[in-house]
C-alpha cells in the first residue's frame, strides 16, 4: 500500500545518528544522505526518508500522527527502543510492551525522534 514515508527535520545528522541506531536494532543498514541532503533508509517493503523541508519553513511533527515500525520480538522491539533513547530519542505513551484490546494483542513501544516525530515499533502477538 505504502511506497515510502518521509519526516521532516531540522538536523539531518541528529536524525542519521537516531534511526541508524534504531534501523541497526532492527538488523538494518546504515542510512543513506543523497546529494540533496536527504537521508533514506531502503528494504524490501518500502523506503524511510528524512529531510530538511523543501519548502525552507522549519521541519515540525505532526500532532496525532504516528509511524510504526515492524519488529519480530518484543525482545527486537526493546532493543529498537533502547537504541533510540540512546540517540537522542525521547520515550513517550505508556512503556514498552505488551497490550491487549479488541484488536487483539500486540507488543507497542513508543518514541519521539530527535525532531518531535512519534514512531513506534510494534509486534502483532
Amino acid at each position: 500500500m505504502f511506497s515510502h514515508v518521509m519526516v521532516g527535520s531540522n538536523d539531518i545528522d541528529a536524525s542519521k545518528k537516531f534511526y541508524d541506531a534504531l534501523f541497526a536494532a532492527l538488523g538494518g543498514p546504515e542510512g543513506v544522505i543523497d546529494p540533496k541532503g536527504r537521508l533514506f533508509y531502503m528494504s524490501k517493503t518500502g523506503i524511510f526518508g528524512v529531510s530538511v523541508p523543501i519548502n525552507g519553513e522549519p521541519a515540525c511533527h505532526a500532532n496525532g500522527g504516528t509511524i510504526g515500525f515492524a519488529v519480530e520480538s518484543p525482545e527486537q522491539g526493546d532493543a529498537w527502543h533502547a537504541a533510540g533513547v540512546a540517540n537522542g530519542g525521547t520515550p513517550c505513551e505508556d512503556p514498552p510492551g505488551i497490550r491487549t484490546s479488541e484488536m487483539g494483542s500486540m507488543y507497542l513501544a513508543y518514541l519521539r525522534d530527535p525532531a518531535g516525530n512519534k514512531i513506534c515499533a510494534l509486534k502483532r502477538m
